[in-house]
């Protein structure tokens, strides 16, 4: 049984939401105000499905204000599906997306998924590599005394590619890696998280991530 939240102006879709996962055995909350949470309410979860589309705080600004002080999965649930919005929506931390209107069997297997890839993806103790310091239980990169701002899926990329350092990987291997084989995001989000994880090494003076034209990328 998993602890999950689920956000939502409409309280029809938080019915749908709760009794859905309910049936999967999962404790299921609801809240449809997101502007009158704290960090200290959203803390505790293991997953927490999140609308975008909200009155005084949308979902993409409440992302950014509890990503740092929450490491379970966050799933958007939007009716917007142009590519600017969603990765726009995955860029400000989250981890997928469900486009409105779901199906019952596909909200149950995507939650599922991302509760099973997250119980698979738990490593012990640090590691240096390279001029990066990898804190693996805290999902964290240090440089010296800096820690870099990473959002989940962007310290995913680089936790598989540093594991794998010196190797080539595909942008479709990446966000196999990051997504699984039932993700749903876009194949350009992967270019968007390198670029941005490239601008927050930069501004250390590291530069970690190479591309190899016509292939794809290596941590070196």
């Amino acid at each position: 049984m998993f602890k999950i939240l689920a956000i939502d102006d409409d309280r029809d879709i938080l019915a749908l939401i709760r009794n859905i996962l309910q049936r999967d055995q999962h404790l299921v909350s609801v809240r449809d105000q997101a502007h009158q949470l704290t960090v200290e309410d959203v803390q505790g979860y293991d997953l927490i499905l999140l609308d975008v589309m909200m009155p005084q705080l949308d979902g993409f600004e409440f992302c950014r204000l509890i990503r740092s002080a929450v490491d379970c999965p966050i799933l958007f649930l939007t009716a917007r599906s142009e590519e600017e919005a969603i990765v726009e929506g995955l860029l400000t931390g989250a981890d997928d997306y469900l486009t409105k209107p779901f199906g019952v069997r596909e909200l149950s297997a995507r939650v599922n998924a991302h509760l099973r890839r997250e119980r698979r993806e738990k490593h012990p103790s640090r590691q240096q590599i390279g001029s990066l310091d990898f804190d693996f239980d805290m999902k964290q990169i240090w440089l010296g005394e800096n820690l870099l701002p990473l959002t989940k899926n962007e310290y995913k990329i680089c936790e598989y590619l540093a594991r794998n350092r010196n190797r080539v990987f595909t942008r479709e291997e990446i966000y196999d890696a990051v997504y699984g084989m039932d993700g749903q995001a876009l194949h350009s989000t992967i270019t968007e998280f390198i670029r941005s994880i490239r601008k927050k090494c930069k501004e250390h003076d590291v530069m970690p991530i190479t591309t190899v034209w016509g292939v794809g990328y290596r941590w070196q």
